[in-house]
């Protein structure tokens, strides 16, 4: 549970917008848990969660991602995230929050219909480059050559 103390880690970092402690314990069901063999896990996996969510909250890029102790270093962050997205872990946590916004809202979990709109690119029937049009070159010196004079050698 996070206390005082904890929350000084996260500081004006977060904003006071760190995971609370009931959108934790829906989250740790679908961590994947720590590789057999090894070393044990050492990362805080809620201070990690916080980071990516800040990086996303803030759209800061990840080198101005706030150092430790406010979060795990950005390394560490990182590869979390890409071993999440090759294992699948945020298109789960997607479906879970989805599904139960879904019943929340008295829906059915998956959704019956979907509209797909056709008008979104134009094409010739040929398609390909074919349907795009070269930009024309103006005829015209650039006012940078004009302003330059030409280089000339004596012999």
């Amino acid at each position: 549970m996070w206390t005082a103390e904890s929350r000084t880690f996260v500081g004006d970092f977060g904003a006071g917008q760190a995971l609370s402690d009931e959108q934790y314990a829906f989250l740790v069901p679908l961590i994947p848990p720590a590789k057999p063999g090894g070393r044990p896990r050492t990362t805080d996996m809620r201070r990690l969660l916080d980071g990516l969510f800040y990086l996303v909250r803030t759209g800061c890029q990840w080198r101005h991602l706030p150092p430790p102790p406010a979060f795990p270093p950005r390394r560490t962050i990182y590869g979390y995230m890409r071993a999440f997205a090759d294992a699948g872990v945020w298109e789960s946590i997607r479906h879970h929050l989805v599904v139960m916004l879904r019943e929340r809202d008295g829906k059915e979990p998956s959704p019956s219909a979907a509209i797909v709109d056709t008008q979104g690119v134009k094409t010739t029937e040929k398609g390909g480059r074919a349907a795009t049009t070269r930009p024309r070159r103006s005829g015209a010196a650039s006012v940078t050559s004009r302003s330059t004079p030409a280089a000339r050698c004596s012999a």
